[in-house]
Order: structure tokens, then sequence, then C-alpha cells
């Protein structure tokens, strides 16, 4: 349990250190010493250590530390910075190494320590107040993102977001059954469905405390396990595919986190949950489909099915709801993962208004993200990979695979301001999700 300047103090104190004459503190970054004399547990920082260094060392020693501790959050000012962003960092590095995470054994996960953060000022207390927010979706997507795939099915995912979102002020919630995605003419949505024993769900979340705001939409891609459908993957590329539908939790949290946080903001999510499967009603390679807008689609690769709900996501989100920007998160490709490895998040945009707005919440979040390139020429390949069809789904030559997926999505979004979210790389780290951009929506929906 995290504490806020608690009545309920605790015998020992964490405090960081960059030097100390004490020879019994070990002087390595990110190590731990108990000095029971002064029931005092010491972190060692260098002072020049980055906000990312700070976040990874912070996790890292409060998921191993085997004590309640009051912790002294000012000490951590040493490390050079702004001290509003270092405070954040460490507060929510706390909250994040202090998730038990989903699991399902015979003796339950013990619960994490009690932390009891010290620390002065009404600005730091409002910073505390709404880290303790979206840590709490931060880590409710990280508990989605892990449910096996036999129990976090399409259905399942959706009555948890269901669940969640109960009792939070402002919030609207809708759950379209496959009949009326039928009626709604997603037949992307459903051609990746179809092979699939479990119907798609679409879960929809509304927050509007200012209308008078453009409405934001975030897509997120919701595949609750992906097989590759008749575009088989092979076996070292199945695990990890439960993570599939990191995005849909990523959007519908940061929508819940907004209103939960009465944020001035006028946004929405669109989960779009399904799985991929093969089977003898599965979508065929080479298959022809019909989006909601009315564009159809050559199914050159069953495997490239991220890029097929999230089309009709968006679609619903403009056409239906009125959205007039669009953001999508999505563990879209491997292309992304070889370019950036697990280090960044990618983007893509042609609107750089609103990739303005973007960077300056992806910063203010602490999250890293790299701009990559979309230009008109990775949506030609697309239009051109197939003769039958508007476009293919999938052009053969696996050039810059991470910018054609970017550009297909980009033509659904209407001239729309959009913006891509590739989270491929940085969804889970050691088989545990991580509730990627969740902080970034926070505060991109918040004006």
């Amino acid at each position: 349990m995290i504490l806020k300047n608690s009545n309920k103090s605790f015998d020992l104190t964490l405090k960081a250190v960059s030097s100390s004459k004490n020879e019994m503190v070990v002087k390595t970054p990110g190590a731990t010493t108990l000095i029971s004399e002064e029931k005092t547990i010491y972190l060692f920082l260098n002072e020049n250590t980055s906000l990312r260094k700070l976040e990874e060392l912070v996790k890292k020693a409060f998921s191993s530390l085997p004590y309640n501790v009051n912790v002294d959050i000012e000490s951590f000012f040493l490390i050079k910075g702004e001290e509003k962003s270092i405070f954040q960092v460490v507060v929510e590095a706390i909250m994040f190494a202090n998730n038990p995470g989903w699991a399902l054994k015979k003796e339950a996960s013990k619960p994490g320590n009690d932390f009891n953060i010290v620390f002065n000022g009404k600005e730091l207390e409002e910073i505390f107040n709404t880290s303790e927010i979206k840590m709490e979706f931060v880590n409710f997507t990280r508990d989605l993102q892990d449910l096996p795939p036999n129990i976090g099915t399409s259905v399942e995912v959706a009555n948890k977001l269901v669940e969640k979102s109960k009792g939070i002020a402002g919030l609207k919630v809708t759950v379209y059954n496959k009949k009326q995605i039928e009626d709604l003419k997603m037949g992307l949505l459903l051609g990746v469905n179809a092979g699939s024993s479990v119907d798609a769900r679409v879960v929809v979340m509304e927050y509007s405390s200012d209308t008078s705001i453009e409405k934001t939409a975030f897509i997120g891609k919701g595949i609750c396990f992906d097989s590759g459908g008749y575009n088989l993957k092979g076996s070292p590329f199945l695990k990890g595919m439960k993570f599939d539908m990191s995005g849909a939790a990523v959007v519908c949290s940061s929508v819940m986190a907004l209103a939960k946080a009465k944020a001035k903001a006028n946004v929405m999510a669109v989960a779009c949950l399904t799985d991929n499967r093969i089977g003898s009603t599965a979508t065929l390679t080479e298959s022809v489909l019909t989006s909601m807008n009315g564009a159809t689609v050559e199914i050159g690769n069953t495997d490239a099915e991220g890029r097929l709900v999230l089309a009709d996501g968006i679609t619903l989100a403009i056409r239906k709801f009125g959205a007039q920007k669009v953001v999508d998160v999505a563990t879209l490709t491997g292309a992304i993962v070889i370019a950036l490895g697990a280090w960044f998040t990618g983007s893509f945009s042609t609107n750089d208004t609103f990739y303005k707005e973007f960077e300056v919440a992806h910063n203010k979040a602490v999250e890293y993200v790299w701009r990559q390139p979309i230009i008109d020429e990775h949506l030609e390949v697309m239009q051109k990979a197939s003769k039958v069809a508007d476009m293919n789904n999938a052009e053969s030559s696996r050039q810059a695979g991470s910018s054609t997926a970017a550009a297909f999505l980009n033509y659904f979004a209407e001239g729309k301001p959009y913006i891509h979210l590739d989270i491929a790389a940085t969804d889970a780290t050691n088989d545990r999700g991580n509730g990627p951009m969740v902080k970034t929506l926070f505060e991109l929906g918040s004006k």
C-alpha cells in the first residue's frame, strides 16, 4: 500500500544519497544499504542519473525491498533536474513496483509492502494525487495484459473493462456484441474474428467535461491472442501473443483515468476485441473484406490483422461519434522492435500541429517515444499491392513495415489529425505487462 505523509510511521526510512562518509554504504548506483543503527536504508544514486535511469533503479529497488518503510522523497532531489519531474518519476516508479501483478496460483501472491511517501508542499501533493490515479489505471492495464488467453477472451476483457468503469462519474460505456458489430458493417473486424469460437466485442468509453474541446478518440488494438491466422506464426513467435490486446487496455484505462481525475477533457476510447485464430471459418489469405468506411482490403497476410480491427475502430470513432482527432495504440509490427528496441514507442503522424501537442504530453508523462516517417509512398505501395481491392493489408517487400502499416491506418483517419503509436516493443518486459502510453494519453487528453 502506498501512503502519503501518513501518521502510520515505520521504523525504517529510505533515503537517496549520492555520497556518504559511511563506509558501509554500497556506492553502486541502485544499490540499497541498511544501516540498522541509523534505522535508514540508503539508495545510492549518481547525481547525473537521467530520469529514465532513475525510474529503472527505483522500480528495481522497490520491487525487491523486504521492508515497510518511510520514503524521504525529497532526498531524491540530489538528482540534477526539475524537482517536480523527479518527484513524479520516483512516486510513479514506486507505485509501479508495488503492484503484485495478476496470478492464478495455489498460494496467492503476497501483497506489496507499505511505503509511506514523506514530502512537503501543496504542489507536490497535487502531483502525487494525479500520479495515484494514473498509476491505478497503468496497473489495471498491466493486470489485463497478464491474463492468459484462455481467460482473457474478448468477452471477458470487455466484462472486466465494464466492471472497472462502474462508479466513475461522467463516464459512459457501451459494449457492442457481434450482431451490433455486423449492423455497423465493421467488415474488417469481423473478418479477423471469423475463425474464432469467441465473438468479437467493441467497447466504447466516452468522457466529456467540456464539449467545446475538440473530441479526441483513442483507438486500441484488442487481439486477445494472435495465432497469425492461416499465415500461422512459428512457435517462437507465439509466446507473448496474449499481450496483443495491450492497446485496447491502454486506451480504455486512459479514458477511465481522465474521468476519475475529473479532468477537463473531451475524449473517447474504442477497444476492438477479438482473437485471431485458424479454423474452418477463418479468413483466408487473398480474401477481400469491406471496411466500415466502404474501402475494400485484400488480405495479403492474415497475420497483419491489427491494422484491420483498428481501421474499423477509427471509422467508428469518426463517423458514428464525430471524433475530430484520433490516436491509436497497438502492438502492431515486429519491424518497430528492430528499429527501436525496447527503449522507445514508435510514433507516426502527418499532422505536425497535433504531434507537437503529443510531444508535450509524452515529455510531461516521462514516457519515451521516437517519431518515425510516414509519407505518401508508404500508402501507395499498399494500394498497388492489390489488383482486386482498394489496398492490401500487407505488401510483400517488407520494406518500412511499420511506416506502411501506419500509412494504411492514416487512410482511415479521413484527413483528421492522427497519431499512430506502435507499442510492440514497449508493451511488456519479462512476461509482464508495462501499461505503456496510459500516462501519455492522460496528459494528451487533459486541457
